[in-house]
């Protein structure tokens, strides 16, 4: 059929529906069921359907777009398997929906409110993720009319919309895992100090030590990466060689820290084990495997992404939404 004659008269009969449910299939203004979100879809790619998406943002005061914000360098957004199953899960949340996705990244010496202005102007609401505390990105985003979901509990925004693992639970899971295997001198390999689900970590990791009666060991601060794993396990060694247990806030740094173990001579899980987190697929390919607490990118992802729906296609009041939740648990191979 010739594009120029298909009118949504044409989608709506195609599809089954009237030509206002129609509409709000197609531009996310009002209810429509996925169902029938699907159907219209398939109309207008089977029609040749295509309207002017200009025309649909001017009459609904709507851009028809999310943002997912992660304020990483590009390099770590690339490489960290947790980044990339959010951003693969926000994907596939909003696939079957009329919003379009867009990904910012805003590096460290990025300026907020550059990233404000694109989500004040271009888009309906934003999810946030691996925020840190510097206190001026979440303000900036607390200042657009759209609404906000975070991934990881907020530093500075009370009542914040937000989803997230139980980390200090994770902390816990992984020390008494250390102290179960018999292990004494129990070190962490932490993630950047301003992050929310750091500290979290620390904290249910050093409440789980001192309940076992075990001394807190040294903590080391490293980016999420190989890299940092392994230079934050090498200053722990040289600092005192009877580490005989650890717990690495990520499996990359985990990953790290097992490659210098092992470049030392020692043997892990069998005189050092070591505990990662996110259950990622790392976890599965180190040798040894990794014993690692899960920390479920995708359904954060998903998550977070129902929560901002409710808000946008059914009206929800962001203040009488509650944060969700998700209880983390241990995952056994042979690093521990």
């Amino acid at each position: 059929m010739d594009n120029k004659r298909v009118t949504l008269d044409d989608v709506a009969r195609a599809a089954g529906v009237s030509r206002a449910t129609a509409s709000r299939a197609l531009t996310g203004v009002g209810p429509a069921s996925p169902d029938v979100r699907r159907r219209v879809r398939a109309a207008v790619e089977q029609l040749g359907f295509s309207p002017n998406q200009a025309a649909r943002a001017l009459a609904s005061n709507r851009a028809h777009a999310v943002a997912l914000v992660i304020p990483e360098p590009n390099s770590l957004v690339l490489g960290d398997p947790f980044l990339g199953g959010m951003i693969s899960g926000v994907s596939e949340a909003f696939r079957d929906t009329d919003y379009q996705l867009i990904l910012v990244i805003v590096r460290p010496d990025d300026e907020p409110a550059k990233a404000y202005r694109l989500l004040q102007s271009g888009v309906d609401g934003a999810i946030i993720a691996s925020h840190h505390f510097t206190g001026q990105l979440e303000h900036e985003m607390e200042r657009q009319t759209g609404p906000l979901v975070y991934v990881g509990r907020p530093w500075s925004v009370a009542g914040a919309r937000h989803v997230d693992v139980d980390n200090a639970l994770g902390g816990r899971l992984a020390a008494e895992c250390l102290v179960a295997r018999g292990a004494h001198r129990v070190a962490c390999v932490a993630g950047p100090s301003d992050m929310t689900p750091v500290r979290d970590r620390l904290a249910g990791w050093e409440r789980a030590l001192g309940e076992a009666g075990v001394a807190l060991g040294p903590v080391v601060h490293r980016p999420f990466t190989s890299t940092g794993g392994a230079e934050a396990m090498a200053e722990l060694l040289a600092g005192d060689t009877t580490i005989d247990g650890v717990f690495a806030q990520s499996d990359l740094l985990a990953a790290g820290a097992v490659r210098v173990l092992q470049e030392q001579g020692r043997s892990v899980g069998d005189d050092v084990f070591v505990v990662g987190f996110d259950d990622s697929e790392v976890a599965r390919t180190t040798t040894p495997r990794l014993t690692s607490v899960t920390n479920p990118s995708i359904e954060l992802a998903r998550r977070a992404s129902r929560m901002l729906l409710r808000m946008l296609d059914e009206g929800a009041d962001p203040a009488g939404i509650a944060p969700d939740i998700i209880e983390p648990h241990l995952v056994r191979r042979e690093s521990a």
